[in-house]
């Protein structure tokens, strides 16, 4: 009877001690996993940046807890991430360190940083800007808008998404008078878009500078600077706009230019549309234009504009 017992016992202890083993394995395993991290690491941000060359960079930013200080007298070291992955595939997790200026992420041997500041981010290695430079946030591509052209330019400070067809012309000069030229890059509209209609192949919209701009406002973008200009907030960006139109030998010039009040230099999406008077034509020769379309698509790229000041 009590080898009976002994045995019934043992093989008690046995199943208890399998439980206790597999329970220790799950809660183990359960412990870490991804969706348990998270809450410890939350994805609060996904950047995509373009950089010279064309290389994209695709960053998601996490937020941690803080860590503890780094000595009395320093600030909690922050308990952030981000993990980015490159144009040549490499994927790198890196957390954030302390820093005065933007946010900044590097390697314990700090041999590869990224420092994200405002709209732009700057990748050093080993103290150095060598593959990634010029690198400016890009805006995603919304579906419906086919904005499938990137441009970017690091020395300029923005990005923008344009239609495919555009052309890009980066030595553009707006002459406003004899004694007043705006350069900028221009996005001429493709040909087809006007063929066989009113409008003129040499409709654009393009990004303009002017330096050192105490007030930055729209009107100092056109001939007549006295035309008032208006403060307007659209798709969360603040606008200084005014427009103008001009006539002459048949041909009608509209113009609006969407000015950025916080930048200095200041900063201008102009648009500049070419048209023949239609009822000038022919009757059937030409098809008369859509204002309203060519207006809605510069519409679409001006709020893709990404400036990094």
């Amino acid at each position: 009877m009590k080898n009976k017992i002994s045995k019934i016992i043992g093989f008690v202890l046995i199943v208890l001690g399998i439980f206790y083993i597999l329970q220790s394995f799950f809660v183990h395993k359960k412990e870490a996993t991804p969706q348990n991290q998270s809450q410890l690491s939350k994805l609060i941000n996904t950047v995509s940046y373009m950089c010279d060359g064309k290389k994209i960079i695709d960053a998601k930013y996490f937020e941690g807890p803080s860590k503890a200080p780094a000595a009395p007298d320093q600030p909690p070291i922050p308990g952030g991430s981000v993990q980015i992955t490159l144009s040549d595939g490499q994927l790198i997790s890196l957390p954030q360190t302390i820093s005065a200026d933007g946010v900044r992420y590097a390697n314990s041997d700090e041999s590869f940083i990224f420092w994200s500041k405002g709209n732009g981010v700057l990748v050093l290695e080993n103290g150095q800007e060598k593959s990634y430079t010029g690198c400016i946030e890009i805006s995603p591509n919304t579906s419906g808008d086919n904005l499938t052209q990137i441009y970017e330019n690091g020395s300029e400070g923005f990005s923008i998404r344009y239609p495919q067809g555009y052309t890009v012309n980066e030595s553009f000069q707006n002459q406003l008078s004899p004694d007043k030229t705006i350069s900028g890059i221009q996005f001429k509209i493709p040909a087809s878009v006007a063929q066989g209609t009113n409008l003129a192949s040499d409709s654009y919209l393009s990004i303009e500078k002017i330096p050192n701009t105490q007030n930055c406002n729209a009107s100092i973008f056109l001939y007549d600077n006295n035309i008032k200009s208006m403060s307007i907030i659209d798709n969360g960006t603040e606008y200084s706009v005014a427009s103008t139109t001009d006539a002459g030998a048949g041909n009608r010039y509209q113009e609006t230019i969407y000015a950025l009040p916080y930048t200095n230099p200041c900063i201008a999406i102009h648009y500049f549309i070419h048209y023949s008077v239609f009822e000038n034509y022919p009757a059937g020769t030409v098809r008369q234009f859509d204002m309203q379309a060519i207006t809605n698509q510069f519409d679409q790229i001006r709020r893709t504009v990404i400036v990094n000041q």
